[in-house]
């Protein structure tokens, strides 16, 4: 008997679409990266990408429990010597939401060509609507 090793070539994508309406933004990122990562699927093999495209919508009603809104902070240095700038959490929801949900799925992928390949098939929107009513993407809910 042998084991059945999964080829990129092989596998079947769907679309699914995640809504983030009041639900934390950390359980909204897990699920979005396990079905970007395909661990959902029985044929999961960690060196090869075969997971799904994902869809956050909602993403602006996204909620951050505890104290997280005020006092987590965003940082990124512009490359200039003492240009480390910091935006809080709350300015950051406000203004970017998409990008807020964007960087807490980066950060549950692996940190390799397999990860950002697997990150290219998430698209993340404001509102209510999305653009992708072609795919017939199901909805995920958990």
């Amino acid at each position: 008997m042998s084991t059945y090793m999964p080829k990129a070539g092989e596998m079947t994508r769907k679309w699914y679409v995640i809504n983030a309406d009041g639900k934390p933004l950390g359980r909204i990122a897990v699920e979005a990266a396990v079905l970007l990562r395909g661990k959902h699927k029985p044929e999961f093999m960690p060196n090869v990408d075969c997971g799904d495209h994902v869809i956050i919508i909602n993403a602006e009603k996204a909620v951050l429990t505890g104290k997280k809104l005020d006092g987590k902070m965003y940082y990124h240095h512009t490359g200039y010597i003492g240009n480390l700038k910091s935006v809080k959490y709350s300015t950051l929801m406000r203004t970017k939401p998409e990008f807020a949900m964007m960087k807490a799925v980066k950060g549950m992928l692996p940190d390799s060509t397999l990860g950002r390949k697997q990150l290219t098939r998430l698209r993340v929107y404001k509102g209510a609507e999305h653009k992708h009513a072609a795919q017939q993407p199901e909805d995920w809910a958990f």
